[in-house]
């Protein structure tokens, strides 16, 4: 790798080389510094073992060229005067980002204790990868970071999130070229078809290919150039080659290759900023060829490491037990020449900080990578703006996500001038009932367009992409760089953002213990196309477990909501809009819903929680009903088992007028878990007052059963509980065989109660034989007629 390839633009000077080199050096003494060292910081005297940490944990292969970088991007913003962020994207990188941050000051000033000297650099090194300490990967605890390091493939889809609605902002992003072998990473690369010119910043890929996995050579690394630039262009890049192993002439090459990248990024703003120049523009991509574990050692026992995959980790792994090894750790050290970059006191000397720039315009300070400092609220609408009218409940229905996208409209046209919110989802808006987004934005798109498209727009701001991870990693970014949004998906197919989310809620609940981070906007899903109507795409599309993988994660960072009618969709989704540093799941149907709840009900039922609907129960009735508490409990969560739960009760209500039946719903999930395990969480006395402590509870649940199970399992009533939901039944079919395949259909429940109360089988042996014979009869009527019962189809609460 001797050759350096790139058409110089313009040429550094000597002295700004030697600074780039001086700063690149010490980056990268830091980094070795913290894999190995908890002693001796500046080798003072020779090292000994006792120096060495017994743990030997992190990744050096990367961090050369990421210290490369932060090195030159460091030049390019002093030089410009550039609001710049840097998106890391190979895993392991901390290292290396931690010392860019130490050497410019930003990481003293956010931890005090680490001093920019000898002291400070002890710390530095010791708390690496150490109990106590920080984590080996880029972190919320890292200063100027948005992205977590841990699982590859999302960082350019964060980068573009940070780019869209900030037009003054560069958003560097440096993509390993393992990650770019992720099916998130590859998709990501068609942000170059939604980045507008005009109300957008920009970004620019690196694509550090250093050649080697873990213990693999990559792919894209071992293309022919001319094949990997297909690709790139094919992708909307330029791309713009640098390639060496000799590190004077990659600097030349690098600054050059950075001043021509941004000098294009500047034409193509202009032309359109200033010119109205709208043709899609073709933007610079820097490819950077260096060897893995870069200025390491080239060889360990006779083995070749630098330029190999045996780079990846810790190159010399023997250090305390081995002599030879402990000698080649402190040569490799010394060829970094720490004493002309630190002086005897420890601090960076005058050299090494001369491309540094200064203030919030330093990577570990500016603003945008710690969101909070600048999200402002958002204008949400009153709600009463926006209610349906209950005259009579379950009389009217309405389609509650196209009442939601009136609501989102207005938000979409108050932050016009703003841009500070965005809709994302994968080519569903229309189909999940949002489409009244159009009339306050259009969908963006920077390619052609045809006579037959609609809603397409260069600065529009729904973002469809069919690509659940780019959705994600597009809001992710947005919302970190202190944005508001909302992504709307299918439910079922929410799971193939599950292990997005786990970082992102990793992020979040790190992120809150740190009192310097400010809080961003809450990410909030909206799943609809839910299970239960998913009747006519079929079993492929009916899984409602995202819930249950989200309630797994950190109790203080998830929240979960199963709005049962569009009231109650409109409150819980002006309260999640507000929310700050949460992921919130909402799961509500775009079919017709009957409407339960007035809108100042639905305020105080989703503050509560969870609660009793006294209307739609006998416990306080006439005939004999109450007086004692319940017989029974029928419980439900969600907008389909709430229809039928109040059927049911009705059924009940007219052929069991002395049964003392309470209906109780539930909106906020994690209201069932204990209140020491989550803080929505209600306390025995609370949920035994909901619930009972011996009285039969009949659940009927949006969900797989054993959710709930496993949420009350510890409640004194738990014996008591019997849960229907959905049980993978499913298929081609109409929307109420939906809930008989699983069990969860009223004349299912209803026998549910009369197997369950104590002494009722006997006396209503007739009612349960009636309800067993309707469900016969439904499986026949469907077979014929094609459509449901019409005792279910015309079915109306008359409670």
């Amino acid at each position: 790798m001797n050759d350096t390839t790139v058409t110089l633009r313009s040429r550094i000077t000597d002295t700004e080389l030697a600074a780039l080199d001086a700063h690149w050096r010490a980056a990268n003494y830091l980094a070795v510094g913290q894999i190995y060292l908890m002693a001796n910081p500046l080798l003072t005297e020779p090292l000994r073992p006792e120096h060495i940490k017994p743990r030997l944990l992190g990744h050096w292969g990367t961090s050369p060229g990421l210290n490369l970088v932060y090195t030159h991007l460091n030049r390019v913003i002093s030089g410009r005067g550039l609001d710049a962020l840097c998106v890391w994207g190979p895993g392991h990188g901390g290292p290396a980002v931690l010392a860019g941050s130490w050497l410019e000051g930003t990481y003293t000033e956010t931890y005090p204790d680490v001093t920019r000297d000898a002291a400070g650099m002890e710390r530095l090194f010791r708390q690496f990868s150490f109990p106590g300490g920080v984590p080996s990967h880029v972190a919320p605890e890292t200063p100027g970071s948005i992205h977590e390091g841990g699982e590859l493939g999302y960082s350019l889809a964060h980068a573009y999130g940070a780019a869209f609605d900030n037009p003054h902002l560069l958003v560097a992003c440096v993509i390993g070229d393992g990650e770019a072998e992720t099916g998130p990473l590859a998709a990501s690369w068609h942000g170059t078809t939604f980045l507008d010119p005009v109300h957008d910043g920009a970004v620019l890929p690196i694509l550090h290919l250093n050649g080697y996995k873990i213990a693999n050579p990559t792919v894209l690394a071992r293309l022919p150039r001319g094949e990997l630039d297909d690709l790139l262009r094919g992708h909307g890049h330029e791309p713009v080659h640098v390639t060496g192993a000799e590190p004077q002439a990659v600097h030349r090459a690098m600054a050059a290759a950075m001043d021509a990248c941004l000098d294009r990024i500047e034409e193509i703003q202009r032309t359109a900023r200033r010119d109205g120049v709208r043709e899609r523009p073709r933007w610079p991509v820097i490819v950077l060829r260096t060897p893995k574990g870069w200025t390491g050692p080239a060889t360990v026992d006779g083995v070749p490491v630098e330029d190999t995959w045996r780079a990846h980790q810790v190159p010399l792994a023997g250090v305390r037990d081995r002599p030879e090894h402990l000698r080649q750790l402190e040569a490799w050290l010394r060829s970094y020449r720490p004493e002309e970059l630190f002086d005897p006191t420890g601090r960076p000397v005058a050299q090494v900080l001369g491309c540094v720039p200064t203030g919030q315009r330093r990577l570990g300070a500016t603003p945008h990578a710690n969101g909070g400092l600048l999200l402002r609220e958002l204008p949400l609408p009153p709600l009463a703006d926006h209610a349906v009218d209950v005259e009579r409940r379950g009389a009217a229905r309405h389609e509650p996500t196209r009442v939601l996208g009136d609501f989102l409209a207005v938000v979409m046209g108050a932050t016009a001038e703003r841009r500070d919110f965005r809709v994302v989802g994968p080519d569903e808006t229309a189909s999940n009932r949002l489409d009244a987004l159009y009339g306050a934005t259009a969908k963006a798109w920077q390619t052609r367009t045809l006579p037959t498209d609609e809603h397409l727009a260069h600065d529009g701001r729904v973002m469809e992409i069919l690509s659940e991870h780019v959705c994600q990693g597009w809001l992710e970014g947005y919302l970190l760089t202190g944005r508001h949004g909302l992504f709307s998906c299918y439910e079922a197919f929410a799971h193939i953002v599950d292990s997005m989310v786990n970082q992102h809620i990793k992020w979040l609940r790190t992120a809150r213990r740190l009192p310097w981070r400010r809080p961003v906007a809450s990410l909030t899903y909206l799943l609809t196309s839910h299970v239960w109507r998913q009747d006519h795409n079929g079993f492929s599309h009916q899984d409602p477990g995202f819930v249950d993988h989200v309630l797994n994660k950190s109790p203080e960072v998830v929240r979960v909501y199963l709005p049962p009618d569009t009231n109650t969709l409109l409150s819980v989704a002006d309260h999640v809009l507000r929310s700050r540093d949460y992921v919130n799941v909402v799961v509500a149907g775009k079919q017709p819903c009957f409407d339960w709840l007035t809108m100042d009900e639905a305020r105080a039922h989703c503050a509560r929680g969870a609660g009793v609907w006294e209307w739609a129960g006998t416990e306080h009735g006439p005939d004999g009903a109450g007086g004692d508490g319940p017989d029974v409990v029928l419980a439900c969560a969600g907008d389909v088992p709430t229809q039928e739960v109040l059927a049911a009760a009705e059924l009940l209500r007219r052929h069991a007028p002395r049964l003392a039946v309470r209906v109780v719903n539930v909106v906020d999930m994690a209201r069932l878990l204990p209140y020491d395990e989550h803080p929505h969480g209600m306390s025995d006395f609370e949920y035994d007052a909901l619930f009972t402590r011996d009285k039969p509870v009949i659940f009927a649940y949006h969900g797989y059963p054993w959710l709930i199970h496993r949420l009350a399992y510890r409640r004194a009533g738990h014996p008591h509980l019997h849960v229907r939901g959905y049980k993978e039944e499913g298929t081609t079919t109409t929307p109420f065989d939906m809930v008989v395949r699983n069990d969860l259909d009223r004349y299912r429940l209803v026998m549910d109660v009369i197997d369950r109360v104590p002494g009722l089988g006997v006396r209503a042996a007739a009612l349960r034989q009636t309800m067993a014979d309707t469900r016969s009869r439904h499986h026949d009527w469907i077979r014929e007629h094609g459509t449901d019962l019409p005792e279910v189809e015309d079915w109306t609460w008359s409670g």
